[in-house]
């Protein structure tokens, strides 16, 4: 008699199970009326839900009822996602109004969420949402696939389906009235000599509009490298000072810097005290009634001099204990400022230390005609004294300043020029120093290589090492990746000190529109982290694999 191993019997039975299975599973049919996208969003710890799938179902008549829609959202989902929600929105694509239509706790890979909705003749969409859970790992990818659409008993498949691959993880570090403030705006972040991540933003009390306002200067640390986040610490803030209220003593467009040698961190921030109106003279009798509103970069908001009823204040604060504390604002304008200026600022995200020790700020203002311009600010004897460059370019505001590999300072600019140029001359400007700003010369990439809808961006140097044990380092750039609106947050890297950034090394966090500022610093060598106004949370922060970024396998 011949004898059948158990591994045998084993795949027999696995065989008739497949066959049972499929003989018992409705037929799923391909419908052209049925399509899917998944929306390049990234999905927050910390937000209740995020939209990553739209259905869109054109029934060919009245009465028919969805009763079940199904979902792949891939191997990571366990652990990562917490519930599957589906609304209903009509004939409206856009997630505005909408009824719910059934939840689900998330304990695998696929997703069943049941309901029951009637549907009409002609267009009806359903968004599929994710709400993270509070231990997701940060790294993970996770899917959104559509699977299927029961409608009675017939089970439909889409016949298209596009949008991205797999949805990236996520911290809504900041949200529209958290903690009773109505916007975090201007996000800046760095890492410690200790490792610690401080991340940096505007705190605005009562509206989300530039100065003047109620705003002070915000910071959140993380001691486990961008997990979890300690309750927000205000470093500047000018209370009710020179006899008026906190409306009319806001401080706006935080810069931080870490000096590697001793591990102090200074904030620079500015102060604007009162108001002054458009043909630059000081409005007087201000109260907390007083609707007076106008900002430095606005008709006469600022002008020269050095007084604080002429001209707003740049301010500078000191952490020596990791960021836990912070020192009474120094108020650096008289050091620093040409009184023929209307305005010096600090341009926001993060400064630099240069390899000499050198701290360096990058700065903004306008000029004794009121003309933006772009420069940097340094310090040569640890932040005791300040000097400020001469203007890199002209009608360009927000910078970040990058140590290139030969030690010159490179600066990355917003122009205002590329609010009409949307052609091949649209691009960030590009300026080039070494000798810290007394001369400047524009790049060869300079207005045609990095497209930006006008808006802050970053620019980071990080180091790592590569594959042969070579020490290494990459330039990291960040923005709307758009000419034309603040959309397609996007990371982009440069091998060659900014000469190129082929597109092949392009990673998009959030297609969405947001404010679009952001920042990013290197957590460790394998890791990059990234704090930016995006379109699920006014400051979103996600962790990257550098080596996936450098498509390192």
């Amino acid at each position: 008699m011949k004898v059948i191993s158990f591994k045998k019997i084993q795949g027999l039975l696995f065989a008739i199970s497949l066959v049972l299975l499929f003989a018992c599973s409705p037929q799923v049919e391909v419908r052209k009326e049925l399509s899917a996208k998944t929306f390049n969003y990234p999905v927050l710890k910390g937000k209740e839900i995020t939209p990553v799938i739209r259905i869109i179902y054109n029934c060919e008549k009245d009465e028919q009822i969805v009763n079940e829609i199904s979902v792949d959202a891939g191997e990571k989902a366990n652990g990562n996602i917490g519930t599957a929600t589906v609304y209903y929105n009509g004939v409206d694509t856009l997630f505005h109004k909408r009824e719910l239509f059934g939840t689900t706790s998330v304990r695998s890979k696929t997703i069943i969420v049941k309901g029951e909705q009637k549907l009409k003749k002609g267009i009806n969409v359903f968004w599929v949402c994710y709400s993270a859970t509070d231990n997701l790992s940060l790294t993970d990818k996770i899917s959104a696939k559509l699977r299927y659409v029961k409608v009675g008993n017939e089970i439909f498949s889409p016949a298209t389906q596009t949008g991205t691959e797999f949805l990236r993880l996520g911290i809504a570090l900041r949200k529209h009235n958290q903690d009773g403030v109505h916007t975090y705006r201007i996000p800046g972040l760095t890492t410690t000599k200790n490792r610690t991540l401080l991340a940096i933003y505007d705190v605005r009390m009562e509206s989300g509009r530039d100065l003047q306002g109620d705003i002070d200067i915000g910071v959140s640390r993380s001691t486990d490298s961008g997990e979890t986040w300690e309750p927000i610490r205000i470093a500047l803030d000018m209370g009710e000072w020179g006899g008026l209220p906190e409306k009319f003593n806001g401080v706006s467009d935080a810069n931080i810097l870490v000096d590697p040698t001793t591990g102090d961190i200074y904030i620079a921030g500015l102060w604007m005290h009162g108001v002054l109106d458009m043909k630059g003279s000081w409005i007087e009798g201000l109260t907390e009634e007083s609707k007076a509103w106008n900002h430095q970069w606005r008709d006469r908001g600022s002008q020269p001099g050095f007084n604080v009823k002429q001209s707003s204040q740049f301010l500078i604060t000191k952490s020596s204990d990791d960021g836990k504390t912070w020192s009474k604002p120094k108020n650096l304008t008289k050091m620093c400022k040409d009184p023929k200026w209307w305005l010096w600022a600090p341009a926001p995200g993060h400064g630099i230390t240069l390899s000499d020790g050198t701290l360096v700020f990058p700065t903004q203002g306008r000029d004794e005609n009121g003309l933006p311009f772009s420069n940097i600010t340094y310090s040569k004897d640890g932040g005791k004294t300040w000097i400020t460059s001469k203007p890199a370019s002209h009608n360009t505001t927000e910078s970040m300043a990058v140590e290139l590999s030969d030690g010159r300072v490179m600066l990355n600019i917003r122009d205002n020029h590329n609010r009409k140029e949307k052609g091949e001359k649209n691009g960030r400007a590009i300026y080039v120093t070494s000798d810290l700003g007394e001369a400047w010369k524009e790049h060869e990439t300079s207005h045609h290589t990095l497209p930006e809808p006008v808006c802050m961006a970053s620019i980071h140097r990080h180091n790592y090492t590569g594959k042969d044990g070579k020490e290494k380092s990459v330039l990291f750039f960040s923005n709307p990746n758009s000419k034309y609106s603040r959309v397609k947050q996007t990371i982009k890297v440069s091998f060659d000190d900014g000469k190129t950034w082929p597109e092949q090394y392009w990673m998009e966090l959030d297609e969405g529109r947001g404010a679009g500022y952001s920042c990013i610093t290197s957590i460790n060598e394998n890791t990059i982290g990234i704090l930016y106004e995006g379109s699920q949370a006014q400051l979103t922060f996600q962790k990257i694999d550098v080596s996936e970024l450098l498509n390192i396998n």
